[in-house]
């Protein structure tokens, strides 16, 4: 007979976390690792990040890199975006010293095989607990394309999706007053030899936990 699993308290998961060398997602009293980036992830990651600080710059604005840690209070999760921004004040939970952002306007994920379902579907919906959330936006890494969702005007609506496809498309983000061309973002990507046509969203399965009792 199997062990039930040992479920951690958020401080729990945060004293893990604080001394871990890999990122972790907590959800529920579980603690999901977080896999590892591609060179082009990182690199429309890093340069998204790079415009929204410089664009931002003078204004009472203020940008995050992937590494500022983003708690959804309304569901529990806890995680990190790959950039993430707001104009006003941010607020921060604490713990031990380190941040956790609680009020972006913008989250932004950069789209990997592994993750994109989830991307998409259980960790979008997370997102969108977050009263203070105005914009989506998801980047592709292997074809030139993005998408932004905002939420729809009706009430319980889905949130209305728009699509942006190659280098000289401009991807309009009013919720912080920031414009991102496309090319720039995909400067040093190396795209596959033979891209016969851009990648479906893939289904995964749901993460195993990082690590047991």
């Amino acid at each position: 007979m199997t062990a039930p699993q040992r479920l951690y308290t958020p401080e729990e998961y945060l004293d893990f976390e604080r001394a871990s060398e890999g990122k972790h997602e907590y959800l529920d009293g579980r603690v999901f690792a977080m896999s590892g980036i591609t060179p082009n992830h990182d690199r429309i990651a890093g340069e998204i990040t790079a415009s929204l600080r410089v664009q931002l710059r003078g204004r009472p604005c203020e940008s995050f890199t992937g590494e500022m840690r983003l708690k959804v209070s309304a569901t529990g999760l806890y995680t990190y975006p790959d950039a993430s921004a707001l104009c006003g004040t941010p607020e921060f939970a604490w713990h031990q010293g380190v941040a956790m952002l609680l009020n972006p306007s913008l989250l932004v994920e950069v789209l990997s095989p592994s993750t994109e379902a989830y991307d998409r579907g259980a960790k979008f919906a997370h997102y969108r607990g977050l009263p203070s959330l105005r914009e989506h936006l998801l980047v592709a890494q292997d074809y030139v394309h993005a998408e932004r969702y905002v939420p729809s005007p009706a009430p319980d609506a889905a949130w209305v999706r728009a699509d942006f496809d190659g280098p000289d498309a401009v991807v309009q983000l009013p919720s912080v007053g920031v414009r991102l061309r496309l090319g720039d973002l995909y400067e040093r990507v190396e795209f596959p030899a033979h891209p016969a046509h851009p990648p479906r969203p893939s289904r995964v399965r749901e993460p195993e936990p990082a690590y047991d009792a």
